[in-house]
């Protein structure tokens, strides 16, 4: 039997169907944003500003060589920032506690100077409130467990000051917990690391594991009574590189009601790219995409399900970023290509916003209690 030919399609109509299908996926977008605020995880502008701007908050309007503007930030329709408050692990002791709190007095500033622009967030609540200002809500997060210089007083301090997560190490192991990018050292969590688990626990703030070794994001998912976050790591499964997070840690975030917020740094996006990256750099770079991040935030929503993803980009964290998401600008890019690929409004939204919300509503109690000494906060355990 003859098959029938289909007809070729008129001139123009791929152009026409495409059009159609980018017109589908913005209104599928826009849907999302309606329901939730974007919530990014993991910014590092404080940093570049601290290195490249003497930490001043002037003239962040616009047009800055950096990944990260006011104007961008509106473009990319961000809605809630967890500004990193970071010092490399090359600071130490005292050294670090300071250049932490200088990081958060960055964001403190940013707010002040631009109040139209930026609220300081503490909780699910005051993003909500921002949101309905038009505020961008700043949300504050310490990169690495060497910024307490391994004081419990100087943690329960970051707490009332609205530090809201703790990534429990940087590129190095601490005394307490091995990192992913170190030569394994207590593997995983010490006993004094279990304790530090628990008191994040107790004041309400969310124990980050990016940056973790496997055997720490393990011990810290079998400590920890409270949804845990990666405020930015990649798959493992599409890329195997030590930052990101293996399939065996992705399945447990659904018991533990945590969120891995899925990063748009290229080494650890493309094996390609990270052996080119961490080589001689001959020739041009492998090309890496939105599409490549795309990939990852599917990976992830198959493994640990719709409701335990989320977005961290590392803005102005590193040099390079995948073609399409070169700044804060490029989130409804990779929104409108999940949506292309038949991604419903709810499950972009639970990306977008809605499970870091819960995450936040689900410790705020806590975490209001530890900023208020006269609340009747239990007393810590952990002194020194």
């Amino acid at each position: 039997m003859n098959t029938p030919v289909p007809s070729a399609p008129a001139p123009g109509a791929s152009s026409v169907a495409s059009f159609a299908a980018s017109v589908a996926a913005s209104v599928v977008m826009e849907q999302a944003l309606t329901l939730v605020p974007l919530i990014d995880g993991h910014n590092d502008w404080a940093w570049e500003c601290r290195q490249s701007r003497d930490s001043s908050v002037e003239g962040l309007e616009g047009g800055l060589v950096t990944d990260t503007d006011i104007k961008r930030l509106r473009a990319g329709r961000v809605g809630a920032q967890f500004w990193s408050v970071y010092v490399s692990d090359d600071h130490h002791g005292a050294d670090a506690v300071q250049g932490t709190l200088e990081q958060i007095d960055w964001v403190y500033r940013l707010a002040a100077r631009y109040p139209d622009d930026f609220g300081i967030a503490r909780s699910a609540a005051d993003v909500e409130t921002a949101r309905a200002a038009g505020r961008i809500a700043s949300l504050l997060g310490a990169e690495g467990g060497h910024s307490l210089n391994d004081s419990p007083a100087v943690l329960r301090m970051f707490a009332r000051l609205g530090v809201r997560y703790l990534t429990l190490t940087h590129a190095h192991n601490t005394s307490w917990a091995d990192s992913g990018t170190d030569a394994p050292e207590h593997g995983g969590l010490t006993a004094r690391g279990v304790d530090y688990v628990r008191e994040l626990n107790r004041l309400g703030m969310l124990v980050d594991l990016s940056h973790v070794s496997p055997a720490t994001a393990h011990a810290a998912l079998d400590a920890s009574d409270s949804p845990v976050i990666f405020s930015h790591s990649s798959c493992r499964a599409l890329s195997d590189h030590p930052r990101n997070v293996p399939d065996g840690v992705l399945r447990r975030l659904a018991a533990n009601g945590g969120v891995l917020m899925l990063t748009f740094v290229p080494q650890f996006l493309s094996e390609d790219y990270s052996a080119w990256f961490e080589g001689e750099r001959t020739g041009p770079a492998p090309v890496v995409t939105l599409t490549d991040v795309a990939d990852h935030v599917e990976h992830a929503r198959r493994v640990a399900g719709v409701d335990h993803i989320g977005l961290g980009g590392d803005f102005d964290g590193t040099d390079e970023f995948p073609a399409g998401l070169e700044g804060v600008d490029g989130y409804p890019a990779l929104l409108g290509e999940l949506a292309r690929r038949d991604w419903p409004a709810a499950d972009l939204a639970a990306l977008a916003g809605a499970n870091v919300l819960r995450v936040l509503r689900e410790t705020d109690a806590a975490f209001a209690a530890a900023g208020h000494a006269a609340s009747g906060a239990s007393v810590p355990r952990l002194v020194r």
